[in-house]
């Protein structure tokens, strides 16, 4: 372990589930360890943060909530633009926060675009926290290259670089947005290893990957499995994309009445539970679960392959059906199914005989379950929450 004296610690974050929760036991180990630890956020996970000790920095968010996912678009300028937009706007507010109490070393998820500018003005180092994959030797040239091209070929295109960059400039940073953005100078990268795509062309000198994060959640209460119950399926499509009462249908179709298995169905907040017609005695559904605590004694899991929810499979050794339906989502579950540990459908066009076949398929398969145990092994050795905190308290040393 690393010992470093006490210092302030600052992370920043959004007000989103999959960038948050990643966060919030190195932060809990950060403050175990002594430190006094800030943690800028919005209201609504001003309460979650405080539990793990750290002093919550509220400030206003202008980005879109779990309850409006339409208001991120459908075009990929649609899905950035509100990142900067909220940056700029929120600057002021975190500036006016510290002030007086600058913090000696800076946290910031990948989206926290004001927590680089002001390490920047404050003189320290600042460290990313990266809840999802990172950029390898030639990411640029291969994805992001292809991706952006199109967008900055458009008028609104270019007024979106215009704009960051003399954002970027009125606050003393020379750097194209690209690079400020997906470039890192150091990077703590709380996924396992195995979910990063050409994780032999990372550069190790910059990216440190430390696992799963997850603590024991115990504050998010615990699921029993019910009694006769021999085979647990959870399906779970994350907390914004759960607008899919036809698809979670089928998932009572595939399973509803099944012998031997029991399914947990997660629906979110936007679906009614009527909506899903008549519900045998072997499903419950909730519109939130512990996932983690049913995940602990699942048998496959149906999930949107988010980072999160794709880590926590593995963590526990759960068999996936993954059902992407935005962004990252898409390449989680192309690596999920590379790792031989799941199958990808599309929540669209799945029906409940596809779903069924599937699952039971995963989760009769040895060589699945061999993988999978491979895979929670070298995940055990990448050393989690607390080689996290060794390498932040490395950096206040530095």
């Amino acid at each position: 372990m690393t010992t470093a004296p006490p210092a302030h610690i600052a992370m920043f974050s959004i007000a989103a589930p999959g960038h948050v929760n990643p966060s919030l036991e190195v932060i809990r180990e950060l403050v175990a360890r002594g430190h006094r630890v800030s943690y800028a956020i919005p209201e609504s996970y001003a309460e979650k943060v405080a539990a793990t000790g750290a002093r919550p920095v509220v400030y206003t968010s202008t980005l879109p909530t779990e309850d409006e996912p339409e208001r991120w678009g459908t075009e990929l300028i649609d899905n950035i633009e509100p990142f900067l937009d909220d940056a700029i706007q929120a600057l002021p507010q975190l500036a006016a926060a510290f002030e007086g109490d600058e913090p000696d070393l800076v946290l910031h998820d990948i989206t926290s675009y004001p927590a680089i500018v002001l390490a920047h003005r404050w003189g320290v180092r600042a460290v990313s926290l990266s809840p999802n994959l990172v950029a390898w030797k030639g990411y640029e040239e291969e994805v992001a290259e292809p991706m952006f091209a199109p967008m900055r070929a458009t008028e609104r295109g270019r007024a979106y670089y215009a704009r960051f960059t003399a954002w970027l400039t009125e606050n003393g940073i020379t750097l194209h947005p690209d690079p400020f953005v997906g470039r890192p100078p150091r990077s703590i990268v709380l996924i396992p290893r195995a979910l990063q795509p050409h994780a032999d062309r990372v550069d190790e000198s910059v990216y440190s990957f430390v696992g799963a994060c997850q603590g024991d959640r115990a504050d998010q209460g615990e699921w029993r499995r019910p009694e006769g119950a021999r085979k647990v399926l959870l399906v779970s499509l994350g907390s914004a994309f759960t607008r899919q009462p036809a698809f979670y249908r089928e998932c009572v179709k595939a399973f509803g009445g099944l012998p031997d298995w029991h399914l947990v169905l997660q629906i979110g907040r936007h679906v009614d539970p009527a909506d899903l017609g008549e519900v045998p005695a072997n499903v419950e559904v909730h519109r939130w679960v512990p996932q983690l605590s049913v995940l602990r004694q699942a048998d496959a899991f149906i999930t949107h392959a988010g980072a999160g929810g794709s880590q926590e499979g593995l963590a526990t050794g759960t068999p996936m059906v993954a059902v992407p339906q935005a962004v990252d989502q898409f390449g989680n579950a192309d690596t999920l199914v590379a790792l031989g540990v799941a199958r990808r459908l599309s929540s669209g066009e799945a029906t409940a005989d596809d779903l069924r076949e599937a699952v039971l398929a995963l989760a009769s398969d040895p060589r699945v379950a061999e993988r999978l145990a491979s895979i929670r092994a070298g995940m055990d050795a990448e050393g989690g929450t607390r080689r996290a905190a060794d390498l932040i308290e490395a950096e206040l040393t530095m």
